[in-house]
């Protein structure tokens, strides 16, 4: 290997030159933090061909599904970043490696088949192994490839979150393993590569519909909320990442302690939740997005609890009073680990926070709105509709997504400053950072700029636009709806897949198009989707409004 393929990763937006990380990954990762989660994937794939074997025999184990799903959720960017964290899952993969072996065996020889011998991947020393498949396959192949990975590793997120509150459907555990499979045996043209992306965007609806029963099951609808976002005296922890059980179970551990807890990135919309702001000691909202939490968390008086993914170094200054839970992981960083029936103790966390100063004093209140998820938005349908019909709302943009650190981000302020005053924004994810605070007044008493929620809450706006469709009488590409996204992460790419497999056309994506994608796989999503780049916000404004 030479010096320039330690490592290989073009997984997330800001991957170097444009190509792809081959020394130290921009997220942080460094090259033993990459072979790991590389051999953990092909593990992953591994388990699966068993798996699925036995899932199309009538067998399958909860425990199996639930660490593939755990697995591919590890290695998505800005997740674990921990050498031995991650081997501790490349270990435990051979133990259910055994296990599925085993499953399937056994349910073949109770069908009365012979068990076929699986192809399963064997690790070895030499370049990455990304390299080393488009050395085999082409790179078209290995493009597709990637890009149904990387949609099944952003549907892992979501599955995990999901069945962390008590949403489950064995059938999405079983097209995880099919898809892995499908990845595993090498086989597949690039037409069938193609149908599975979009087959993973389309089960990721489902998966993204468990979440939202789980969410709304376990905390209520949100609720348009007046969320305060300048700080206020006291003793405090600020949560950052996606987890809402986590923030839940530590709201409720901080009761009485005389601590604040704010929010903190995609943390944000659980301030709309009924069940989640019903305690008084959730104050607000800290800070922004995620690629600005080295300056935020060094700046905050209190401890930083960070929840599945978006965590990045933390400096020295606040790195004893920084803490992980669930996948996420950094090397010296505290673990808060879940215990043996899912509750976790964040003892350390509030201990942590009673040794700050706090905030001295109250800083001047200002305030933002969150919460119109698609229960809030569709009740209120009906004068949307009526706005639309008079004439009162020319055009809707989604103007959303991930966050990230690199230049040409700040289009999407500028777009979204641009929108003309008789047009709606709905936004999610961490992207709304840009412009959330901006002044954008309302039409008739809609509001200008409607905050869906998290990456998390995609769903929302799936059926917001298919309700609205519906009521007009309408196809989704027929709406005054442009979609205009940034991305960052494997979330985003399956969100995209998701979108596409609805049939949802004319999507414009920046920043930058993924390293990923080569130009001839690109061509087929601009030929049967019309996918553009984003250009500059006032041609795209003018174009769409043409």
């Amino acid at each position: 290997m030479t010096a320039v393929e330690q490592m290989f990763c073009f997984q997330c937006e800001q991957a170097a030159n444009g190509k792809g990380c081959t020394r130290l990954g921009v997220c942080g990762k460094d090259a033993e933090v990459a072979a790991l989660q590389d051999e953990l994937m092909e593990a992953a794939k591994g388990i699966a061909l068993y798996a699925d074997g036995a899932a199309k025999l009538g067998a399958r184990d909860r425990a199996i599904d639930v660490f593939v799903v755990q697995a591919l959720f590890t290695t998505l960017t800005n997740v674990n970043f921990d050498p031995q964290r991650v081997q501790e899952f490349v270990s435990q993969a051979q133990t259910v490696t055994a296990k599925a072996k085993a499953m399937y065996e056994k349910a073949a020889k109770a069908a009365g088949q012979t068990p076929q011998e699986m192809k399963v991947w064997q690790p070895e020393n030499g370049e990455p192994i990304i390299l080393r498949r488009r050395k085999a396959q082409g790179d078209d192949i290995t493009s597709l490839q990637e890009l149904l990975t990387y949609g099944l590793k952003g549907m892992a997120a979501y599955a995990d979150h999901a069945q962390i509150l008590g949403q489950e459907d064995p059938a999405v555990y079983a097209y995880f393993h099919h898809a892995l499979a499908l990845l595993a045996r090498g086989e597949a043209s690039a037409a069938d590569l193609t149908a599975e992306a979009l087959k993973c965007g389309e089960v990721n609806i489902r998966v993204m519909e468990l979440l939202d029963a789980a969410n709304t099951g376990a905390y209520g609808h949100p609720e348009p909320t007046k969320v305060r976002i300048t700080p206020v005296a006291g003793k405090c922890i600020v949560v950052s990442g996606h987890d809402l059980k986590d923030l839940h179970d530590l709201l409720v551990q901080t009761q009485g302690k005389g601590i604040n807890v704010y929010t903190h990135g995609e943390m944000l919309p659980c301030l709309a939740y009924p069940a989640l702001k019903k305690f008084k000691h959730l104050v607000g909202n800290y800070g922004g997005a995620w690629q600005d939490q080295a300056k935020e968390f060094d700046a905050f008086p209190g401890s930083i609890l960070m929840t599945t993914n978006c965590i990045q170094k933390p400096r020295d200054t606040y790195k004893a009073r920084i803490f992980t839970s669930g996948v996420v992981a950094w090397p010296g960083v505290t673990h808060i680990a879940a215990k043996a029936d899912g509750s976790k103790d964040f003892t350390p966390v509030i201990q942590a926070a009673l040794a700050q100063p706090g905030f001295a004093a109250d800083e001047p209140e200002k305030t933002i709105m969150v919460g119109f998820a698609r229960n809030a938005v569709l009740s209120v349908a009906g004068a949307v509709i009526d706005a639309v019909k008079a004439g009162k709302i020319r055009h809707f943009f989604l103007v959303g997504g991930c966050d990230g650190a690199k230049p040409g981000r700040n289009y999407y302020t500028e777009f979204a400053q641009a929108v003309p005053e008789d047009c709606v924004i709905l936004t999610l994810a961490c992207g709304k950072f840009r412009f959330n605070k901006l002044p954008f007044g309302d039409i008739g008493g809609i509001p200008r700029l409607l905050d869906v929620g998290q990456c998390n809450d995609s769903y929302s706006a799936v059926v917001i636009a298919q309700a609205l469709a519906k009521a007009f009488g309408v196809g989704v590409n027929d709406l005054p709806l442009s979609l205009v996204l940034s991305w960052y992460e494997q979330k985003a790419c399956v969100i995209l897949l998701s979108l596409l497999s609805l049939g949802i056309k004319n999507i414009r994506l920046g920043p930058t198009l993924p390293a990923f994608v080569t130009p001839n796989v690109l061509k087929v999503l601009v030929d049967n989707f019309n996918i553009m780049p984003t250009t500059t916000a006032q041609n795209d404004l003018a174009a769409i409004l043409k």
